[in-house]
């Protein structure tokens, strides 16, 4: 049940990620899945100072994997394009 939750919402996550850089039509579903699993690792490196899996799922969890996914994103978008959109 763990993996299906993680999926569910990293796609959500790497949705709005993807929504608010602007780079939705870019994006399918399985590359959305995979920047919020990856944004969720580097959110909770950063802001879950260097545990990533001891935090509950709560608001706050999820706007740390949020705010992970959007700089995931922003520095695709700087090596791919030179600039972040």
């Amino acid at each position: 049940m763990g993996l299906i939750l993680w999926l569910i919402i990293g796609g959500v996550i790497g949705w709005l990620a993807s929504m608010i850089m602007r780079t939705d039509a870019q994006q399918g579903i399985i590359l959305n899945i995979v920047v919020g699993i990856i944004g969720a690792f580097i959110g909770g490196l950063i802001f879950g100072g260097g545990s990533i899996n001891n935090a509950p799922l709560n608001i706050y969890s999820f706007l740390a994997s949020l705010a992970g996914a959007v700089i995931l994103l922003a520095i695709v978008n700087l090596f791919r394009r030179g600039r972040v959109r």
